[in-house]
């Protein structure tokens, strides 16, 4: 009977053993992210929401150069706003978009 025999790590073209990605292994990754998505997608929605319909509210906007900006467009505050999530960038975009 034979010895068994141990397969030696694969090596890359540096001679440097590979190690598993463990970005692509970790299953609550994706899950993560979409929430993430969501949680900036309503934080948008929130910031216009008041501002809507016939009893819609006016909004006051600091810009940085310290000039005031009251308005109930909505796409109006979304240009006016910083904002550093991705999607919720995409939102703000797609708004100014339609306008």
């Amino acid at each position: 009977m034979a010895a068994p025999t141990t397969a030696a790590p694969k090596s890359s073209a540096s001679g440097a053993p590979r190690k598993q990605n463990d970005t692509f292994n970790q299953k609550d990754k994706p899950t993560q992210v979409r929430l993430s998505n969501i949680t900036a997608a309503k934080a948008v929605a929130d910031a216009i929401r008041t501002s809507l319909g016939p009893r819609g509210m006016d909004k006051m906007i600091e810009t940085g150069k310290k000039e005031v900006v009251i308005s109930n467009d909505g796409a109006t505050i979304l240009k006016h706003m910083s904002v550093l999530h991705p999607a919720a960038r995409m939102l703000v975009d797609l708004s100014a978009a339609q306008d």
